[in-house]
């Protein structure tokens, strides 16, 4: 297949991250921890390829295939913390997959984050 032709690449895996619902890149976007003018070079991860990352997901569609087992796993870390990043990374999981489902009108990519950055790039 030519370059081209392809989606990003994980680049824990190599497979293509097929769904914006399995994407740590466009998550982090709609998260505002990714600058709308580097999103295009940032390299692509699938979630469950991320479990440090993706172990703040709490959402019913999403179901983390990997176990943190180190000093990272959300147990270890203040719950302070890991109360405000879980309800975070959840909205912006629930972001995805509004974007996904949006048929009627497509979104660009700058009406993609969660309202709060949505500011914050303009």
């Amino acid at each position: 297949m030519a370059r081209c032709d392809q989606g990003y690449l994980c680049r824990i895996c190599g497979e293509e991250v097929e769904h914006i619902t399995d994407s740590q890149l466009y998550l982090s976007y709609v998260i505002g921890e990714v600058d709308p003018e580097t999103l295009h070079q940032s390299p692509e991860c699938h979630l469950n390829c991320s479990p440090s990352f993706s172990q703040f997901i709490s959402d019913t569609r999403f179901c983390l295939q990997n176990v943190v087992e180190s000093d990272f796993a959300k147990e270890k870390l203040d719950p302070k913390y890991v109360s405000l990043r879980t309800s975070l990374v959840s909205r912006g999981y629930a972001r995805l997959w509004e974007i996904r489902a949006e048929r009627r009108k497509p979104l660009t990519v700058t009406e993609y984050p969660l309202p709060e950055f949505a500011e914050k790039w303009r």
